[in-house]
Order: C-alpha cells, then sequence, then structure tokens
C-alpha cells in the first residue's frame, strides 16, 4: 500500500474539471425570464409553477442569490441543526467561500458569515462541507487549501451583521481535494480526490482522518485500491459513503465498510483497521463512463448511485442505478432506472424510503424507493423542483446538490452558474417515509 505521496504526471478524468466547457455552456443560457437578482419570497407549488420554476408537490420557501453569499459560482451543500438551540443552518460553497444561512425560518433565510477559502486563488469551482457533530470540515481543489475545521457553535453568536470568519484548525497532510465524507460513528473523515494517497500512479485514494478531537485532526491512513481480478479498477475516489455496516453479509456486520465511487466501477472497501485497509471488491457495469457519486439505503442492503458521463457517452436519459450489496465480495450487475428527463445526474442522498437527487439542469428530483410496492430496480418520482427553467439537457449545468433538515423537513439546494445560482430553500409536500 502506497501511503502519502505527490501528484503523478496527469490529472484524475474527472469531467468537473471541464470549466471552460462548462462556464461557455452556462453563458449561453436564456435566464431573461427566471433570472432573480433579489431575493424571492415563498411561492406556492400551484398549476405546476412556483413563481417561475416549474414544480410538482415542492415549495419555493425562498432564494437567496449567490452574490449575497460572497461568491462567483456555487458548489455544494451541507447542513447543521443546532442541538441546543433546535436552529437550522446551510453551509453553502461557492469558489471562493463557504457561506452560512440560518434558514430555521425557512421563508426568512439570514446570512450568518462567510468562511474564505485558503491556498492559492485560482478560480476554482469546487468545494465540499461535511459535519462531525459540532464542527464543519471543508475542502476544496484549490491548491494549499487543505482542511479547514470550523466549530458551528460560534454562529449562535453571530450577527445581526455577517461575520467574516476564520477556522478554528486547519489540516496540511493534502494540499488539495476534490470532496470529503465522514463516518460520525467513528469520527473519521474520508478525503478523495486529493493529491495523496497513491497507487500504481494515480493519486486520490480515501485519506482518512482521524477527527475525534475536532481541532486536532490527525492523518490515519490511505485505503487505495490497485489491480482487482482483472478489472483494473480506478484508484481515484470521487466520492465515498463510509458506514458501520448492519446490512444483510453476516461476514461484515460490526465493520467499518467504505462504498466508492471510482470512476469506473463501484469500490467497496473494509477500513476496520485502518493500518491494514483492503478492497473487498469492485463492481464494474456497461454502461460506465463516470461512477460519481451514490448513498446507501437504511438497510444497507442497496447503494444507490450515478453515472455523470453515461447520459452524453451512450445518448440516454438520467440514469440511476440500484446496486445491490446484499454479499459484498460479490455485488451483481446494478439495475438501472431511466427518468423522463435528459440531464446528468450528480448528487443524491437516501433519506427513508425517498431519494432526493439533484440532477443539474433538471433541477431537484425526489423518488420513492420502497421495496414493498415497486419492482426490482424501479424507483418513482414523487416531487420536483426546476431550478433552469425550459432547459433539459445533458450539460453540467444547473443545480449541484442538496441536503434535507432532519427534523423540519426543509431542502436547500445549491446552484452554479452566476445568472441564477444561489441557495434555494424549499418545502417538499410530503416527507420521507421508513425504509
Amino acid at each position: 500500500m502506497t501511503l502519502l505521496g505527490a501528484a503523478p504526471a496527469g490529472a484524475s478524468n474527472d469531467p468537473e474539471h471541464h470549466d471552460p466547457a462548462r462556464l461557455a455552456f452556462s453563458a449561453t443560457l436564456d435566464v431573461a425570464a427566471f433570472n432573480v437578482p433579489q431575493p424571492l419570497g415563498p411561492q406556492p407549488c400551484e398549476n405546476g409553477m412556483a413563481g417561475p420554476y416549474p414544480c410538482h408537490n415542492v415549495d419555493l420557501e425562498s432564494f437567496v442569490p449567490l452574490p449575497m453569499l460572497g461568491g462567483a459560482t456555487g458548489n455544494d451543500i451541507w447542513g447543521w441543526t443546532d442541538p441546543e438551540t433546535g436552529r437550522e443552518y446551510a453551509m453553502m460553497g461557492t469558489s471562493n467561500s463557504t457561506g452560512f444561512v440560518d434558514v430555521t425560518d425557512p421563508r426568512n433565510p439570514v446570512l450568518v458569515g462567510t468562511l474564505p477559502t485558503r491556498g492559492r486563488p485560482d478560480f476554482v469551482l469546487w468545494r465540499d462541507t461535511k459535519v462531525d457533530g459540532n464542527h464543519a470540515f471543508i475542502v476544496s481543489e484549490i491548491t494549499r487549501s487543505g482542511l479547514q475545521v470550523f466549530d458551528l457553535t460560534r454562529l449562535r453568536d453571530a450577527g445581526p451583521i455577517p461575520q467574516v470568519f476564520t477556522a478554528d484548525a486547519t489540516y496540511d497532510e493534502f494540499s488539495f481535494a476534490h470532496n470529503i465524507s465522514i463516518n460520525q460513528e467513528t469520527d473519521t473523515a474520508y478525503v478523495v480526490g486529493s493529491n495523496t494517497c497513491v497507487r500504481n500512479g494515480e493519486r486520490g485514494g480515501l485519506h482518512m482522518v482521524d477527527i475525534s478531537t475536532p481541532t486536532a485532526p490527525r492523518f490515519a491512513g490511505c485505503a487505495t485500491v490497485g489491480d482487482f481480478a482483472g478489472t483494473e479498477p480506478n484508484n481515484y475516489a470521487h466520492d465515498v459513503e463510509c458506514v458501520i455496516y448492519r446490512g444483510p453479509d453476516a461476514q461484515y456486520r460490526g465493520r467499518e465498510i467504505c462504498f466508492g465511487s471510482n470512476e469506473n466501477v463501484v469500490a467497496i472497501y473494509d477500513v476496520t483497521d485502518r493500518a491494514n485497509p483492503r478492497v473487498i471488491s469492485t463492481r464494474g457495469y456497461d454502461t460506465a463512463n463516470y461512477t460519481h457519486q451514490g448513498s446507501l439505503t437504511g438497510d444497507h442492503r442497496y447503494f444507490l448511485f450515478g453515472d455523470e458521463l453515461d447520459e452524453q457517452g451512450e445518448g440516454i436519459n438520467t440514469t440511476s442505478y440500484v446496486l445491490d450489496v446484499s454479499d459484498l465480495d460479490a455485488p451483481p450487475p446494478p439495475e438501472l432506472y431511466t427518468h423522463e428527463t435528459k440531464s446528468i445526474d450528480h448528487n443524491m442522498y437516501v433519506h427513508g424510503s425517498r431519494v432526493f437527487q439533484s440532477n443539474y439542469t433538471a433541477g431537484l428530483r425526489v423518488l420513492d424507493f420502497n421495496r414493498g410496492s415497486l419492482k426490482r430496480g424501479e424507483l418513482r418520482e414523487e416531487a420536483y423542483f426546476d431550478v433552469v427553467p425550459g432547459v433539459d439537457v445533458a450539460e453540467f449545468a444547473g443545480t449541484w446538490s442538496n441536503y434535507r433538515f432532519p427534523n423540519s423537513g426543509t431542502v436547500v439546494v445549491s446552484t452554479i452558474e452566476n445568472q441564477v445560482s444561489g441557495l434555494f430553500v424549499l418545502r417538499p409536500h410530503s416527507q420521507p417515509g421508513p425504509g
């Protein structure tokens, strides 16, 4: 196993690195009919529209334009619920900062403050934030940005004027990273797409960080992927979800298992012993173009994931994949669900029996995943909110991601382009059931 190392010659084949193509397309969007230069108040979803936005079973509570958040472009989003006050905060990434927005009253969001980026001030789209306890952990693809740690309890005393925050701690065992995932049960952060954790000349394996003391992060090891049963899977993990596994495969129950979206396969790791992690299996599929991101169902039986280039590469509609992970050693080929839209699917998260997907130009899509009523591999769309009206194409524009607050059911959605970008605060009409 190769530990920390310099980035090899040649970057990952990440489609999200196509800045000129993405921005050139977004510049052609005809936004005159729906551009909202000012904050937008509540708009119920009636007769298929919420103000200027097509919708079904999702109300618009409010909209915060990107310039108010201080960024040139938007990217990822996450949330935190204060365990003492119950207040809810959205954390939206921009090209140069992280914005903290109090959305406790979803119709009256309040920008509390921003945390500027670290590192060389390149124009870079990508930033990602996850939470462990009362701390946010933030990465960016900006060179020398490393990891920022922010104590979220500081938001309680912020205001009324938005503050410019500083980080409470930093970690510099990597220079840049594409994404971060956290297993709150083990207080472990998994940094992916970094310039470290190299295997077979390819960077970007799982960079594991012990965050049990949040303001003193410690390197915990690398988990990498080499040649595996002749499949030649990629070591670069674009995204990952790590859990204490409680699924059907009795052999692995109670162990810490990671499900990586590794560009051409889903890679399943056992990282229980961080000094000696191993890859249990990898699963490819016929339409693999760029395995992007996924989410486990609550029973740990299925891993739902998306491919960010199959719509373009295969000429197909938006497609989601349902992988049965009942047998971690040998998962079968995934089942496919084809949407009615043409957009590229981006980030998705399972909550109970619902899947909340951010599908670029098709906006937020809420899908039912109820194994008691649906066929194998089937998903059923129950609601949507379209952030780019009149545009449904397989291009990198529109919405990036979403976060659902568990207590209120409020859903916050981030969008990318400067012309139409910002933070949407939404209210689905129905809430996830158990599943």
